[in-house]
């Protein structure tokens, strides 16, 4: 830090001696070597509270990282991932079955469903055309064909 030679120390020596004189130079001597063991050692503490700070510091962030290290490994214990798949699917169907209740709320009045087939030009009842509704379930079995739509072929040969 201070880069003094033997040169400057032996100068500065020889001022001293002149100025201060050879009577008092020991006491004087002795009372600058006690000031300079208070300041390093008043350096030192300073320089181990700011160590013992750094270490504290760092211990808190590795005391954060081992605590989110535990929770993540908690997590990956008690993951149940048929629990997780089932819950799901229940959140799914939930939804899909409050839509198709609102759809049922919001189409009801406005287009009723006739129970009775159409019938063609050529006389044959047909079955109703499935209704666009989402929200009807589709339960009910389609009507069994007849007998004349069997008979009548698109090439007008009977079976």
């Amino acid at each position: 830090m201070f880069e003094i030679g033997w040169s400057e120390l032996l100068l500065i020596g020889i001022v001293a001696l002149i100025a201060i004189g050879p009577k008092e130079l020991p006491t004087v001597l002795r009372t600058l070597g006690q000031w300079m063991s208070k300041l390093r050692r008043m350096a030192s503490e300073f320089q181990s509270q700011f160590q013992e700070a750094m270490r504290e510091a760092e211990m808190a962030d590795l005391k954060k990282q081992v605590d989110e290290m535990t929770s993540q490994a908690q997590s990956y214990a008690s993951f149940d991932p048929v629990s997780e798949v089932k819950r799901e699917l229940e959140s799914t169907q939930q939804q899909i079955e409050s839509a198709m209740v609102d759809k049922a709320g919001v189409d009801a009045p406005s287009s009723p469903v006739t129970a009775e087939p159409s019938t063609s030009s050529a006389g044959v009842a047909l079955p109703a055309a499935p209704a666009t509704d989402a929200a009807a379930p589709a339960t009910a079995a389609p009507e069994p064909a007849t007998a004349d739509a069997d008979a009548a072929k698109p090439d007008g040969k009977s079976a």
